[in-house]
């Protein structure tokens, strides 16, 4: 069995070998010239369409303060348990200290409350070095809007 496979390659190389001499191979200079393509203009017109879309309206900024917000005080959770409660930590300040109302009476359920909005960088920052060790104290920039929203961003990256 394996005899005749390795025979039926053999000929399929010679088969192969054969055709090859029989034909040479002709290289022609000339360019191919592709079918008509549409023109890519109006893609371009798109995407430059679509790109203010992307942006969001500035918002006017009533207040922003900058504040050093102590972390300290998540040294005494256990390891595992760190980041986390630095991460409470700094909402429950930023949402004392810019006076931002969070909990939701009866009557306020159908109006929308102001939210407190932490950026990718402030967080990144205190879990930049795991889950243990977060830093002990943090510079953050709060900024609130017109609709009484809250962003906190770092202070640095101004």
């Amino acid at each position: 069995m394996v005899k005749e496979v390795i025979e039926e390659q053999k000929n399929a190389e010679e088969e192969m070998l054969d055709l090859t001499d029989e034909e040479p191979v002709v290289e022609t200079t000339e360019e191919i010239v592709p079918a008509e393509v549409p023109e890519e203009a109006p893609a371009e017109e798109v995407e430059e369409e679509a790109k203010p879309k992307k942006k969001k309206a500035e918002e006017e900024i009533v207040e922003e303060r900058t504040y050093t917000v102590p972390l300290s005080r998540a040294l005494n959770r256990p390891p595992k348990k760190r980041s986390p409660r630095a991460m409470q930590l700094l909402k429950a300040f930023i949402i004392k200290h810019m006076k931002l109302e969070m909990k939701v009476s009866e009557e306020e359920e159908e109006e929308e409350l102001p939210q407190l909005i932490i950026s990718q960088e402030v967080n990144e920052k205190i879990w930049d070095r795991g889950i243990e060790k977060p830093p002990r104290k943090i510079r953050v920039r709060a900024a609130k809007d017109k609709d009484g929203n809250v962003t906190v961003y770092l202070a640095e990256a101004q």
